[in-house]
Order: C-alpha cells, then structure tokens, then sequence
C-alpha cells in the first residue's frame, strides 16, 4: 500500500472530506492526495481504493499540468473531470503539492460538487500543503 498514512491512523483532515461528501447529494467518496499519489486522507473507500484513485488522480493532474504548459500560457490546474456512464470524477489542487479527488454519482450537480470543493480548498488551503520530497543520500555514500 502506498500511502502517506501509518496504517490505522486517522487523518486529522478525514472529516473535512466527511463533511463534503455529506453535504453534496450523489457523492461517494474523496481522497486528499500528495501531488505525486500518496494518500494524506480519505472518506468512503478502503485503504486499497484509496491508493489506486491517488495514483489514478496524479496521473490526471499531471496530465492538466502538461496541458496548461503547452496550451494553456503555463496557467494552473483549477480542475479536471472525467464523465463516465454513472460516475464524475474531480481533482482540483488543493494546496501546495496536494491534490483533491471525488468521486460522485452521475446524479450529482457538477457545479455545486466543484463549488463545495473549491470552498473547502480555500477555507483550509494551509493545512493541504504537502512538503516537496527531498533526495536522501544513499547509506554509506560520500558527499562527492
């Protein structure tokens, strides 16, 4: 498993996520993320779900990345949503090196889910941010 979190520790940040899937209709679960997929906290899906949609999630706010450089006069992700037959995917950054990830119903309001995110975002955006990972040096290496 490849999360961010010590098995069986509660996120002080899981019931943020509690909160938005309780108060949007159709919504199923969220994962709070590092930019890079490890899982920081998460709502309504086991540890094994979690890490997949982390993964899953980077791989997509990567993709917006590459996107805003090349189309995009190298602006920043707000968001991206896939459309499935029954299912809406979001990510949205939600600090420095940390992502958002929810998914919902088809039946859900694309628009108050993306409002409820970005709400919650800026109400809490100093507490999302994920430190940038540093290289460590391997044992017994010198510093040449």
């Amino acid at each position: 498993m490849a999360t961010d979190m010590q098995s069986g520790q509660v996120s002080d940040l899981d019931w943020l996520l509690s909160g938005l899937v309780q108060r949007v209709p159709y919504t199923r679960s969220a994962v709070l993320l590092s930019a890079d997929g490890l899982v920081k906290s998460l709502h309504g899906m086991d540890a094994d779900s979690a890490d997949h949609m982390a993964a899953l999630a980077a791989g997509l706010y990567s993709l917006g990345r590459s996107a805003g450089a090349r189309f995009g006069d190298n602006g920043d992700v707000r968001q991206v949503v896939v459309e499935l037959d029954s299912t809406l995917l979001f990510v949205s950054t939600a600090g420095s090196g940390t992502c958002l990830a929810v998914l919902a119903g088809r039946e859900a309001d694309a628009a108050v889910l993306g409002y409820e995110m970005t709400m919650l975002v800026k109400s809490v955006r100093p507490y999302l941010m994920t430190p940038t990972r540093q290289a460590v040096a391997a044992p017994g290496a010198t510093g040449l």
